[in-house]
């Protein structure tokens, strides 16, 4: 069993110590442990850092509301009749500021960053701790941890919201904080993975689930793509170039038994055997067991079956690409349950991609599939398109032929042009990463998000954002409603 999922079980009981109220984002407990009194040992100071990524197993985060949010307005689903009223909101783009979801994933994302920000501005203290007690490398390690979980909660924030409340240290009192620019929350992001990749660890070198050099760098290319600095996400992505690889098996990727495999830079740990009693009451703050995800009892078509791959998606693989049969479930397929026969609800096809029926009838309320938020393909295929854009049509197209190759497809050619090299871009994404919550993104960035998505709701201008929450607006006196991003 994962060490990093132990740890975060045995120490989330004590979770909201560092939690943010939603007023003010404050750190108050007065009967617990305070700064004055921590950081005092290392079993202090790793405990502090993996409370910061508590929140990202929240119901607010990638347990539940993340995948529904991005598969949804991406339109890699489409939803069933039970599907629930606040997730269909994304699959017609009428969420508005009141929506729970909007509210829930603001709220635990600034929980994490107030937990972090309690590690880094007590990084001071977490350095006076003799060195015989604890190495001057892991504490650099402990903090670099806490800078790049900073910096993925701020990166969710500020492309999902644009500019966000940008707080670097734990506020003294419940006053609220204006937003800052989306310029502003980026260079914050990049000094902190910056910083991150000089000081955390190997992937080999480090236990598995933790935060590594591979993940900041990873993570900083994305970045520097997203702002169309093509020269230095290249630089950033060049650091792990063939550090890490992709699995001979597309399909490991999904399974449980083959997690932190090569192709694995940075996911959400989660462990069925360790429980999720916690879940339904710790839905932003992280507190308690949250070491489950529904995800496979939501998708699947055996089980609650909320939401199904969509025509469109479907519909963009290749002939005999073998991403189809391992993306999805379709009639005369084997699973564990036997041969399969119909499709719930009449549908064509269910997702296979992070279920369990490789090996269970059925699902349950907890999978224990990590959560990938980066992996090696999505790397290459970033690459790519960061090479095609400073005119090296070559070497994009073999950054292609690498993702391609895995699966035994046909190689594109040499001579294409930068439009084509882009169109084929276009297309290997939306196949191989299908279904993990990057498809909208990109189609924002592309500027191609009206023209795939209007026919749906969406309209240019207003949804390439979500809206600040309501909540967010009544409760904090420095953002108000001249503050509300366009069309809410």
């Amino acid at each position: 069993m994962n060490t990093i999922k132990l740890i975060i079980a045995s120490f989330s009981i004590g979770l909201l110590l560092y939690s943010c109220d939603t007023d003010g984002l404050e750190l108050e407990n007065p009967t617990e442990l305070s700064p004055e009194t921590y950081f005092e040992n290392e079993n202090q100071v790793r405990s502090a850092v993996n409370a910061v990524y508590a929140n990202l197993q929240t119901i607010g985060m990638y347990s539940r509301n993340y995948y529904y949010i991005m598969d949804n307005m991406a339109h890699d689903n489409e939803g069933n009749p039970q599907l629930e009223a606040n997730k269909r909101l994304f699959l017609n783009f009428s969420f508005d500021s009141s929506s729970e979801l909007v509210n829930q994933l603001w709220d635990s994302s600034f929980r994490g960053i107030n937990k972090a920000n309690f590690v880094i501005g007590n990084e001071e203290k977490i350095n006076a701790i003799p060195t015989s007690f604890m190495s001057q490398a892991l504490k650099d390690k402990y903090i670099g941890e806490a800078k790049f979980l900073r910096a993925l909660y701020y990166f969710n924030l500020v492309s999902r919201y644009g500019g966000v409340p940008l707080i670097t240290n734990v506020p003294e009192n419940g006053q609220g904080f204006p937003r800052s620019s989306a310029d502003e929350v980026y260079n914050q992001i990049i000094s902190d993975l910056k910083d991150a990749s000089q000081t955390l660890l190997s992937k080999e070198a480090e236990e598995s689930g933790r935060a590594t050099k591979g993940a900041a760098y990873a993570l900083l290319g994305r970045v520097y793509l997203y702002r169309k600095n093509y020269t230095e996400a290249l630089n950033a992505f060049n650091n792990i170039y063939g550090v890490y690889a992709l699995t001979d098996e597309y399909f490991d990727n999904f399974r449980e038994e083959t997690e932190h495999n090569s192709e694995s830079i940075f996911a959400v740990e989660f462990d069925d055997d360790m429980g999720n009693n916690a879940f339904w009451n710790s839905t932003v703050s992280g507190e308690g067991p949250n070491e489950a995800s529904l995800r496979g009892q939501s998708y699947g078509m055996f089980d609650w079956f909320n939401a199904y791959p969509s025509d469109d998606l479907l519909d963009e693989f290749e002939a005999g690409d073998p991403r189809f049969q391992a993306s999805f479930y379709v009639v005369g397929d084997e699973y564990a349950g036997g041969t399969i026969s119909e499709i719930s609800l009449g549908r064509r096809a269910g997702w296979r991609k992070y279920q369990n029926y490789y090996k269970e009838a059925n699902e349950d309320l907890q999978s224990g599939i990590n959560f990938g938020i980066i992996r090696y393909a999505d790397v290459l295929l970033m690459m790519a398109e960061a090479a095609n854009e400073v005119v090296d049509q070559p070497t994009a197209i073999g950054y292609i032929n690498e993702v391609r190759d895995r699966v035994s497809m046909p190689l594109l050619p040499d001579n294409l042009s930068k439009n084509e090299v882009f169109e084929a871009i276009i297309h290997e994404r939306k196949v191989e990463l299908a279904g993990e919550q990057v498809r909208f993104a990109d189609l924002v960035r592309w500027g191609l998000a009206s023209q795939e998505l209007s026919q749906y709701g969406f309209q240019e201008g207003i949804h390439e954002l979500l809206p600040i929450p309501e909540a967010e607006l009544n409760s904090n006196e420095n953002i108000n409603s001249e503050d509300q991003n366009p069309g809410y």
